[in-house]
C-alpha cells in the first residue's frame, strides 16, 4: 500500500507535465475568410496565414498578409506561456502575453504600449487538430469596442 500512495502521484505529475507540455497549434495555420467574423475584410486580403514554432516555454509566431494588390505584411513575436508580456513586430499590437490553459486552448492579451488599443483572446485548437478558433474582443485605436472570430485551417 505504501508503494502506491507514492507511485500514484507520481504517475500523475508525469502525465500533467506531458499534457500541458503539448501545443497543437504548432504549424502552418491559413484564415478561412468565409467562416471567420466579421468576415476580415476579403475584399483587401488574398491570404492571412500564421506559422507557429515551439520554443522552451512558450512560442514563435510569424504572420504574413498577403493583399490583393501583391503587397504583404510580415510580422512575428516569440513569447512564452508565463503571462509575461514580450514585444511584438505586428504592426496593430506592440505587447503580447500568452498563457496556455492545456495542449488546445491558449489566452492571448495583446496591446498597444500607448494604451490605445488592447485585446483579449481565446484561442482553441479543434479535437481533431484542423481548425484554430481565435475569439477576440477589445477596443480599437479610437476606442470603439469590437468582437470578432478568426477561423484558420492547416493547409
Amino acid at each position: 500500500m505504501p508503494h502506491r500512495c507514492i507511485v500514484i502521484p507520481i504517475i500523475w505529475l508525469m502525465t500533467s507535465i506531458a499534457v500541458f507540455g503539448a501545443d497543437n497549434s504548432i504549424g502552418v495555420w491559413k484564415m478561412n475568410f468565409e467562416k471567420s467574423s466579421p468576415k476580415a475584410a476579403p475584399e483587401l486580403r488574398k491570404s492571412v496565414s500564421i506559422v507557429y514554432e515551439a520554443i522552451d516555454g512558450g512560442v514563435r509566431a510569424m504572420t504574413k498578409i498577403e493583399f490583393l494588390d501583391g503587397t504583404t505584411s510580415p510580422g512575428d513575436y516569440t513569447a512564452k506561456y508565463d503571462g509575461k508580456e514580450y514585444p511584438t513586430n505586428l504592426g496593430k499590437v506592440d505587447l503580447i502575453s500568452l498563457r496556455q490553459v492545456d495542449a488546445n486552448t491558449f489566452e492571448i492579451d495583446e496591446r498597444k504600449k500607448d494604451g490605445k488599443r488592447h485585446q483579449h483572446g481565446r484561442k482553441v485548437i479543434s479535437a481533431d487538430g484542423k481548425t484554430m478558433t481565435f475569439t477576440v474582443e477589445g477596443a480599437d485605436e479610437e476606442g470603439k469596442s469590437f468582437k470578432a472570430v478568426w477561423v484558420y485551417e492547416r493547409p
